[in-house]
């Protein structure tokens, strides 16, 4: 379902921009040395919509801004990204030859696109199953804990089995937060707030998962009057 999610969005949000500013490029560009051959005007935005933005702005002065959520600028020697997070700068890598042009970019493009959005997939299913793993050994201790403290029937393992499966109802709820992102319903600051949330979910379903495993055998449920006596009862009946 994440992966699912990830890859609607992709494929409804971004790649339409993408291949609209490839389609706007100049017939001639490159990215060379480290540096950004560019034959058109600057400032220019290439094409963008409410969460995707690409832009040139050789010099990086402002000139063209977006009320995208993401903003990708390209510049003559260094690519910006913007956003409501802040900012990013990153150097062409060196020795490396890209097309910057619409005839070399476009056939790459439709070659691309669909194994991309693929690739993307496998990378959500990989992570998920990563940061599942590795969340899952950080939460265990203290799942065992509030299991031994609580008298609850609960081994090692299966409080890290617990925490693994805790993890799934914030993963739905943030997924979830990506369709309604995607379908406009969400903006991005309520996307990463549901991002802080899902979490807090894990932790909830933790609790509540330890809370409702069976309670150690032996251990009493029900007080007993300290001064009655069965041996009594029994003697004068």
């Amino acid at each position: 379902m994440a992966a699912a999610a990830v890859v609607g969005f992709l494929q409804q949000s971004w790649f339409p921009v993408i291949e609209q500013a490839i389609n706007h490029l100049p017939s001639e560009g490159e990215i060379r040395s480290q540096a950004l051959n560019w034959r058109g005007d600057s400032p220019v935005s290439l094409a963008e919509n409410r969460f995707l933005a690409i832009t040139v702005d050789l010099n990086h002065t402002g000139g063209v801004r977006s009320p995208a959520h993401v903003q990708v600028e390209f510049g003559h020697t260094d690519v910006k990204v913007l956003s409501l997070l802040g900012s990013v700068e990153a150097s062409y890598p060196p020795g490396w030859r890209i097309a910057f042009s619409r005839g070399e970019l476009a056939p790459w493009w439709g070659a691309w696109g669909p194994p991309i959005l693929a690739i993307a997939a496998g990378c959500v299913l990989l992570w998920l199953v990563l940061s599942w793993a590795l969340l899952a050994s950080l939460y265990w201790v203290p799942a065992w804990l509030v299991g031994f403290f609580a008298n609850r029937e609960l081994t090692l393992r299966g409080s890290w089995l617990l925490a693994g499966a805790a993890l799934m109802p914030g993963a739905i709820f943030f997924t979830m937060a990506i369709l309604l992102y995607e379908f406009g319903a969400l903006d991005l600051v309520r996307l990463a707030v549901a991002a802080g949330v899902h979490i807090i979910v894990g932790w909830v379903y933790v609790v509540a998962g330890v809370i409702s495993s069976r309670p150690q055998q032996g251990i009493a449920t029900e007080k007993k009057n300290p001064f009655g006596s069965t041996d009594i009862t029994k003697r004068d009946s």
